[in-house]
């Protein structure tokens, strides 16, 4: 029990210093650090699984942002896996793997969660659009997730669903950050 505390003390010890400075990261630690610390909202719910490439190289990037964006998306899966599981003793997946993709890194945040219509899909990223029942969302975390990964970081963020068996979120960054225009 020990172990457990400190392994979590230092997971919010670490989440919670946000960096000013782009620096040179460990995704797959800080990904791991992240999920410890978001996994109150979703270990009723979902198992997590890893699948961290072992060779990834560390990206220049403001980890406290992509640590948020993590967090978004796992919390996001916990929520979508409750409205499968809720009134069962059964259990989703949540599943995150990293691994280089050409100039960069992949990271994948998937769930076993119902799935998001087509019509819905395409509002995604929107401000102020939730998938979730009223009170539940703000409509906020994937249209700042996809602020945080496109804009402050050069990278990408898609998303591919599909109703009745669950959602997956790619995020491509970077290893260095794009020069400023003009630069």
């Amino acid at each position: 029990g020990m172990g457990q505390i400190t392994k979590i003390v230092t997971a919010m010890k670490e989440f919670s210093h946000p960096a000013r400075e782009k620096s040179a990261t460990d995704l797959n630690h800080n990904i791991e650090n992240t999920v410890t610390v978001a996994r109150n909202a979703c270990k009723y719910v979902a198992e997590v699984e890893f699948d961290l490439g072992a060779d990834l190289p560390h990206v220049v990037c403001l980890p406290s942002e992509i640590n948020q964006v993590v967090m978004d998306l796992v919390v996001n899966g916990g929520d979508a896996i409750w409205d499968v599981v809720e009134g069962t003793t059964g259990k989703g997946v949540i599943r995150i793997g990293t691994r280089r993709a050409d100039a960069g890194v992949l990271i994948q945040i998937e769930d076993t969660g119902g799935g998001i219509p087509r019509p819905m899909l395409e509002r995604i990223f929107d401000p102020f659009f939730t998938t979730k029942a009223p009170g539940k969302g703000t409509g906020q975390g994937l249209a700042i997730a996809r602020r945080i990964v496109v804009d402050h970081h050069g990278g990408t963020l898609r998303v591919s669903s599909d109703v009745g068996r669950g959602t997956c979120f790619s995020i491509r960054l970077p290893l260095q950050p794009a020069a400023p225009p003009g630069a």
